[in-house]
């Protein structure tokens, strides 16, 4: 089973949040820190964000925009949180430019690479 399959675990070790739309599931995302079983990049006091999809029926209607909003907004309501965090691959330019928009950097110091294969992944960062 894929880890975007396995919504269940994810819950059970991190914070899953789902967006609605005409009662149907628009989006969903992951959140985690540091040291948590699904972080892969973030560092102290970062929020990471992953996973984030939107159902195609959805794409450009803003909605992926709007829980990335949601999730800025979280993150600077946490205590002691000075930054977020997401890796998205290099093909996914749509959402580098979502990213980008919202004001976060790329950081390119922390791209990595997927363990065992030859893909590589942007960090992109958001100072708060």
């Amino acid at each position: 089973m894929s880890v975007l399959d396995n919504v269940e675990h994810r819950a059970e070790h991190a914070e899953v949040w789902v967006a609605e739309a005409s009662g149907a599931v628009a989006a969903a995302v992951t959140l985690t820190f540091a040291g948590q079983p699904y972080s892969e990049i973030a560092r102290d006091n970062e929020l990471e964000f992953r996973m984030l999809a939107v159902d195609p029926a959805f794409q450009g209607t803003g909605v992926g925009r709007a829980v990335v909003r949601q999730v800025i907004a979280h993150a600077r309501s946490l205590p002691d949180i000075s930054g977020i965090s997401i890796t998205s691959a290099t093909f996914m330019e749509r959402a580098h430019g979502l990213y980008e928009s919202l004001g976060f950097q790329r950081v390119p110091a922390r791209d990595w690479y997927v363990p065992g294969e030859d893909v590589l992944l942007f960090v992109f960062r958001l100072g708060l």
